[in-house]
């Protein structure tokens, strides 16, 4: 029997899809990652926008083609948002967000089933006990406290809870064995530990014997401190990529969108980062066309963006979610949004080429995990795509850029 278990979100439902695929290998059936023809189809959905949710049930289609007699699991965050939705041929059983594996309890049922469960007050334990790639996922936290206005992951994914270090830090020396990278992940990493008298900074420090290198996945910049990066650089293989989601330079919107920092908070992090590695990959998130946003914010955004000098940037045009408080403002044009939207993306391009830029003639350690032609292609400390002639885990000094990175002649 062949399945598959499609993750159509972020890297925390990446986690997950990867324990729904270890628990079917256990039962026996050949488990794969892409949409290919299987008996069984695990759709793991998203919510974020609306262009998410709308993938999210167009793959039901996807796998109908592929085969038009194959069972069809949902779970995720658009199913949590709208079940209803996913109410077509094939389709036996529809969950949310939380206790995700529950799915797996009705393989051999034939009838639509839907168990939309509420979200725990304590964090779902899960463990990991293989890892088939060059990096692996852990997850440590899920919810968010935060409740920004046009965000309506807090609704789908409930408060913020903390995964004891105990359970993280032994599933991490099982996976450290069979893969060379570790990327800590969560809905808010910022909130670790606040519910179970802990905090990230003593996660970290409780991971220093580790030897893979170690990434953390997206963050709040309210979680920079001396203390956090202390411990991320004491850490033997720590790779200096912060991905700080900021949304918008400009102090009003930011007021707007609930966001708990300002512009010069946010600039002052990124100074402190800078002040440990100097050439540390900083990435960010920015929504543009908020409803609130007009002609002299979006400026403030540009003018910020350029200032701090990012490794790249991801421009996404605002999606009102139904159910948060940024849904009931009356929305931009298309074509304003649409212009802003240009002007951040020739913006990124330019921030991009810089980066790699300044990474010219800089050592660079380098993963690798695919072929290209002649080159052999991954993934450097600082999160860029290197092209190499030798294998492996390398370090090599780039000399020119090439393609969407840099190259090692």
């Amino acid at each position: 029997m062949r399945a598959v278990v499609f993750n159509l979100g972020c890297k925390v439902n990446r986690y997950e899809s990867d324990v729904l695929a270890q628990e079917l290998r256990s039962a026996g059936y050949d488990v794969f990652d892409e949409l290919v023809p299987a008996d069984i189809y695990v759709l793991n959905t998203c919510a974020v926008t609306a262009e998410a949710e709308r993938k999210s049930r167009q793959s039901i289609a996807r796998c109908r083609a592929l085969n038009a007699n194959a069972k069809i699991f949902i779970c995720g965050c658009a199913s949590q948002k709208s079940p209803d939705s996913f109410k077509k041929d094939n389709v036996v059983f529809i969950g949310g967000t939380s206790a995700k594996s529950v799915l797996l309890t009705h393989l051999e049922d034939a009838t639509l089933l839907s168990e939309i469960k509420e979200n725990p007050s304590t964090y779902e334990d899960s463990f990991l006990t293989t890892a088939n790639r060059t990096r692996a996922y852990v997850k440590i936290q899920d919810g968010c406290n935060s409740f920004c206005s046009y965000c309506i992951i807090p609704f789908l994914r409930g408060r913020s809870r903390s995964r004891g270090i105990d359970s993280i830090v032994k599933e991490v020396d099982v996976l450290s064995a069979q893969t060379s990278e570790i990327v800590l992940t969560g809905i808010n990493l910022m909130e670790y530990g606040k519910d179970i008298g802990t905090s990230l900074a003593k996660l970290v420090r409780a991971l220093s014997s580790v030897n893979v290198r170690i990434r953390i996945g997206s963050f709040y910049a309210e979680g920079i401190t001396e203390e956090f990066l202390d411990a991320l650089f004491s850490l033997k293989k720590f790779c200096p990529h912060f991905h700080l989601s900021l949304q918008s330079g400009d102090d009003r919107i930011l007021k707007d969108m609930n966001r708990k920092y300002t512009a010069d908070i946010y600039r002052k992090k990124i100074e402190m980062i800078r002040s440990y590695d100097p050439n540390a990959c900083i990435t960010t998130d920015i929504i543009t066309g908020y409803p609130t946003e007009g002609e002299i914010n979006h400026r403030n955004t540009v003018t910020f963006v350029r200032d701090l000098c990012f490794s790249d940037i991801h421009v996404f045009p605002f999606s009102a979610r139904v159910g948060t408080k940024a849904a009931s403002l009356p929305v931009l044009s298309p074509g304003v949004v649409k212009e802003r939207k240009d002007e951040l993306l020739i913006l990124k391009k330019r921030l991009q080429q810089n980066y790699l830029s300044q990474n010219i003639g800089m050592p660079q350690h380098v993963l690798t995990e695919e072929k290209d032609g002649d080159y052999y292609v991954g993934y450097s400390q600082y999160y860029i795509r290197v092209y190499t002639r030798r294998e492996g885990e390398i370090t090599c000094i780039p000399t020119q850029q090439h393609k969407d990175g840099l190259k090692e002649v």
